[in-house]
């Protein structure tokens, strides 16, 4: 009998079936993606173990294995994962193009169908898979475009010393956009309008999370800082 596959054996195995139909350029960003999804999986897929697999990767991680989750799971973590690499990894971890943003989505949807395909996952597991994958490729880069706009627009900004505004003057933190208008965007607990520009209006989308700081100023909501923004 075979040893059982494993993460790790099964990448390489997308990989490798992949590069015998896709052209050298194309290649490279599932090398890049799959690569990022090792690190996302090795870093952060662990906190879904029960206790005893979780004493497995620590034991391995102690022994200097810092791949150890690719190397002692199996194929069937990788789709359930998906969500905080395509949400959270690729945003908050990766400086990536707006083109690496995209194929994220892109590879992640094909390598949902090649397991299916391979027998690793079911159907419904490959549907949702699918489906967050082409949401990602939609998503991702529109709010990475956002993000630059809004972060433009705090630079050229006048400066406002938060001393002299005031606490209550000031609101920052991840804040979820609850309405959209030409020109305009309105976060919840009853933040806004901000004034932003119609490119920037038009990227974004409601339920959309910000990492941005305001100042309410003469009567108007100013963008002082941006971070990320996330769309899933």
């Amino acid at each position: 009998m075979g040893e059982a596959a494993t993460i790790d054996t099964v990448l390489e195995a997308f990989l490798e079936d992949q590069r015998r139909r896709l052209s050298a350029r194309t290649m490279r960003n599932y090398d890049d993606i799959i690569s990022l999804l090792r690190h996302s999986l090795n870093g952060y897929a662990y906190m879904d173990l029960d206790e005893a697999d979780l004493k497995r990767f620590e034991a391995a991680m102690d022994d200097g294995d810092d791949e150890a989750f690719c190397h002692l799971f199996g194929p069937e973590y990788i789709l359930g994962h998906l969500g905080e690499f395509l949400g959270y990894f690729m945003i908050r971890k990766v400086m990536g193009s707006q083109d690496l943003l995209r194929a994220a989505g892109t590879v992640t949807k094909k390598l949902a169908t090649w397991l299916y395909e391979q027998g690793y996952v079911n159907e419904a597991e490959r549907d949702a898979a699918r489906d967050e994958g082409g949401q990602a490729a939609r998503d991702l880069p529109r709010a990475e475009q956002l993000a630059n706009l809004l972060y433009d627009q705090s630079r050229s900004a006048l400066a406002f010393d938060p001393d002299v505004l005031g606490e209550d003057s000031i609101v920052e933190g991840c804040l979820t956009i609850e309405r959209i208008e030409p020109g305009a965007l309105y976060f919840a607990d009853g933040i806004g309008p901000v004034a932003v520009s119609e490119q920037a209006s038009a990227l974004a989308e409601v339920d959309w999370d910000v990492n941005i700081t305001l100042a309410h100023v003469d009567g108007a909501w100013r963008v002082l800082e941006v971070g990320n923004v996330y769309p899933l």
